[in-house]
């Protein structure tokens, strides 16, 4: 929380806002030469782990199908076995009606062999699906992974040439806003939000607003180069921290 002491005045507080803007703004431009790359970063990071997801999910669903495989292979299996067992003892009845009963099993069980078959074929042509999906989505992978490579190298590039700079503009935020009031911080905080620029404090130049460029009448400039309160643009609502003097070449 900023603390400031009681006897500051008006002219105090606006100065410590117009320099913690400045700070500020000299920190936007750092974070505008790189432009979207950060968050292109971020993009290409989310997709990509996305697409693992995705491959992810795909070879779950393959080890399943090859679980349902294996369960009709060991199924098929065991109605052979069957099948040759009810053959033996076909060659062992004593009657028609055994012999019959025995028949009706054999069948059965060849159905179900028969059934074992058309679901594993029927699993093996999903899996060559699943698998194509794989390596359609691995391709995709490989690509946006290169896309991001080179999107970090290009990203940390900008960062290090502007490293120290960001380091040190950051050390002297955190000192200029132990002198920015609390009530005064939040609304600051939000005008640079509401706005492109992150201008939330300006300075009236050329008789106009330095924010919105619309005329600041002549008795409000003299209010604020007073510094009595706190004044604020009547049409953009940005704080109003001073009046820029326009130097004028003397007449020869």
């Amino acid at each position: 929380m900023a603390v400031v002491a009681n006897e500051t005045t008006i002219a105090q507080k606006l100065e410590a806002l117009l320099k913690l803007q400045t700070i500020d703004s000299s920190l936007d431009s750092i974070k505008k030469m790189r432009g979207d790359l950060p968050e292109e970063v971020r993009d290409l990071e989310d997709e990509i782990a996305g697409i693992e997801t995705r491959i992810g999910k795909f070879n779950r669903e393959i080890a399943s199908l090859e679980d349902e495989i294996s369960k009709n292979r060991n199924t098929k299996k065991e109605s052979e076995k069957l099948v040759n067992k009810y053959k033996d003892q076909q060659m062992n009845v004593r009657n028609n009606r055994e012999y019959d009963a025995i028949s009706k099993e054999i069948e059965l069980q060849q159905l179900e062999i028969e059934l074992a078959d058309k679901r594993m074929r029927e699993f093996e042509f999903k899996i060559l699906n699943k698998r194509d999906d794989v390596s359609e989505t691995e391709t995709r992978l490989f690509h946006r992974q290169k896309d991001l490579d080179a999107k970090r190298k290009e990203l940390d590039v900008l960062i290090s040439e502007s490293e120290d700079d960001e380091q040190r503009l950051l050390k002297d935020r955190d000192k200029a806003v132990k002198f920015v009031e609390e009530r005064l911080l939040r609304p600051y905080d939000k005008l640079r939000t509401n706005y492109a620029n992150g201008l939330a404090v300006v300075l009236v130049k050329r008789g106009a607003c330095g924010g919105c460029f619309n005329v600041v009448p002549p008795q409000r400039q003299a209010d604020i180069k007073d510094h009595k309160r706190i004044i604020v643009c009547e049409h953009c609502g940005r704080i109003l921290a001073g009046v820029e003097d326009v130097i004028t070449a003397s007449k020869r």
